[in-house]
């Protein structure tokens, strides 16, 4: 019978040991960053319908979840705050006393290693749900005043770095929030804390759960006039260059698991930290298909978590971050 070349490769493939010793990647707990969002009150641990696992904490069971992952092994929390009360420019951001800073507080204290990174938006704080200030155009439309807003990004970025945040993550893509915000940190004082820049960011569908989660849906129209269009990829390396440019220490692309090839292309463009969010959409799907049946919900994580990873990404913001953490070790 002929000899194929081809049945090589099945050759080392023969056992479990054989082929973990020719793994070419895998995942490790030093990769990942669990999403967590807090809001004001006490005793507050609601699931989130959407995002099952997920849950909305007040500041004292934010730190009971964050102590439990810590003793996981997870080395680092990315931290959204909803506030009760919303105005049209979002002050609830840049409020020392806000949930948000008051748990950065708590994790330095008790926690002092682990990392903390902030988002730095306003669609939760504001009661439009937009990322900034609204301003109303000659021609009668209404969209986000650019400028405007980076001085309220600049402020909470002040705010969060004053509670002791490590790294302070703007994410409303605004033109030259990067520079608004490293501007501000070292006027305040804070040219030690780092900037994690939402630099490839698109306007997607996949961010509905998360919406649900820091009730920061738009109450009119929506955000592709700021965030990218997932049809324009080749954007991406230039908005990471402004970016880089602007005083980014890493950066970010936004979702992840739709967009492996622009992970991919950011990765050879750039030297720089690159982080991947894989988004709400992303978890919940795998959610939903592993409840009903159709597919194996452990092995589809780490399998497009890995994906992520070995599209380029050097850390991993993930919901299933304590999943993993469990999984990894079995």
């Amino acid at each position: 019978m002929a000899h194929f070349p081809a049945r090589r490769l099945r050759r080392l493939r023969v056992n479990e040991t054989l082929r973990d010793m020719l793994t070419e990647v895998s995942l490790s707990r030093n990769e990942l960053i669990a999403p967590l969002f807090v809001r004001e009150g006490g005793g507050i641990y609601n699931e989130i319908a959407s995002m099952p696992g997920q849950f909305q904490h007040s500041v004292d069971t934010a730190m009971q979840t964050i102590r439990r992952w810590a003793d996981k092994g997870l080395p680092a929390v990315l931290l959204f705050g909803i506030p009760d009360d919303k105005d049209a420019v979002g002050s609830g951001a840049w409020d020392d006393g806000a949930a948000t800073q008051k748990l950065i507080g708590l994790i330095k204290n008790d926690l002092p290693n682990l990392v903390v990174i902030t988002d730095v938006c306003l669609c939760e704080y504001t009661d439009h749900g937009h990322c900034g200030t609204l301003r109303e155009r000659p021609d009668g439309r209404t969209d986000v005043d650019n400028d405007a807003t980076l001085e309220s990004l600049a402020k909470t970025a002040v705010s969060h770095a004053r509670a002791g945040a490590d790294i302070v993550a703007p994410s409303a893509m605004m033109d030259g929030q990067v520079a608004a915000v490293r501007s501000g940190l070292d006027e305040a004082g804070f040219d030690g804390t780092s900037i994690l820049s939402y630099a490839v960011k698109f306007a997607s569908s996949l961010y509905g759960p998360f919406r649900d989660a820091a009730e920061s849906s738009p109450k009119t129209g929506d955000r592709r006039t700021y965030q990218m269009d997932y049809r324009a990829t080749g954007q991406s390396v230039l908005e990471a260059r402004l970016d880089i440019d602007e005083g980014a220490d890493m950066i970010m692309v936004k979702p992840a698991l739709a967009y492996l090839d622009v992970i991919a292309e950011v990765r050879r463009r750039f030297d720089l930290p690159l982080v991947a969010y894989h988004v709400s959409g992303e978890y919940s799907m795998i959610k939903a298909a592993a409840a009903a049946g159709w597919l194996d919900e452990r092995g589809a994580a780490v399998e497009v978590t890995t994906a992520i990873k070995r599209a380029g990404a050097d850390l991993i913001i993930t919901y299933f971050a304590e999943q993993l953490a469990d999984w990894l070790d079995a």
